[in-house]
């Protein structure tokens, strides 16, 4: 017998996946911290896959420093356009804040070519000049993640370090190095360890922070929240 489908506004369709999310948890017999709860059930939701309620690994009170920073009006600059589009302008506009990524730009890539390195790291170079107090967001590369311990070694301190590449070469090293750095320099920092990550796990992690910021972690406040 196929199952009724009743769910179909988008409100609802999220609110029962969270349902649904939270019970498996439960069965799992995982209870998530308070504070990283919508973050770990965010990605999930992005991702279908448990695996994060295991590696996602947070620095002491990230999320509510990170959250702070929002609703101070922090910009979010991401290593892909992919993470870019799909973190929330919504969102980021109604607390004062913008994203960018800087991959396309002329000037980067000239950079990286007489540096020998990747766009990636110019990038956070950049970003560390124009929004030194922003969330990096990077899903993707590794060698940005190491170029973000080396500006943090020289004195960056930005709003949160989202460190979750996919991959093979340097990923699983990069994102230790990276919570090591953070942790040891007091930066917020959350990591997805291992090889699992993403643009689309950059992005859920950085509009669980928002909604949080906003309180419309619910998907009904968050209507109300972003009129």
């Amino acid at each position: 017998m196929e199952q009724d489908v009743t769910y179909k506004l988008p409100s609802d369709i999220e609110r029962e996946s969270m349902r649904i999310i939270g019970e498996e948890l439960a069965r799992q017999g995982i209870t998530l911290p308070s504070e990283t709860e919508a973050v770990v059930k965010r990605v999930i939701h992005t991702t279908a896959d448990f695996d994060y309620a295991h590696n996602l690994c947070f620095t002491d009170g990230a999320v509510e420093r990170a959250a702070e920073a929002f609703r101070s009006g922090a910009a979010v600059v991401t290593d892909t356009n992919m993470a870019k589009s799909g973190v929330s302008r919504a969102a980021l506009s109604k607390l004062g804040g913008a994203v960018h990524c800087y991959m396309a730009d002329p000037d980067v890539a000239r950079e990286a070519k007489a540096q020998a390195t990747t766009r990636a790291a110019v990038c956070m170079e950049k970003a560390a000049r124009e929004h030194p107090g922003a969330v990096l967001a990077v899903g993707n590369a590794p060698t940005a993640l190491l170029k973000i311990c080396e500006l943090i070694e020289g004195g960056l301190r930005p709003a949160l370090v989202v460190g979750v590449p996919v991959g093979f070469v340097n990923v699983v090293e990069s994102k230790r190095r990276v919570f090591e750095v953070c942790r040891k320099h007091g930066v917020p920092c959350i990591a997805a360890m291992g090889r699992k990550g993403g643009s689309n796990v950059a992005a859920a992690i950085c509009n669980a922070i928002l909604y949080t910021a906003l309180d419309a972690v619910d998907p009904a406040r968050r209507q109300e929240a972003l009129k």
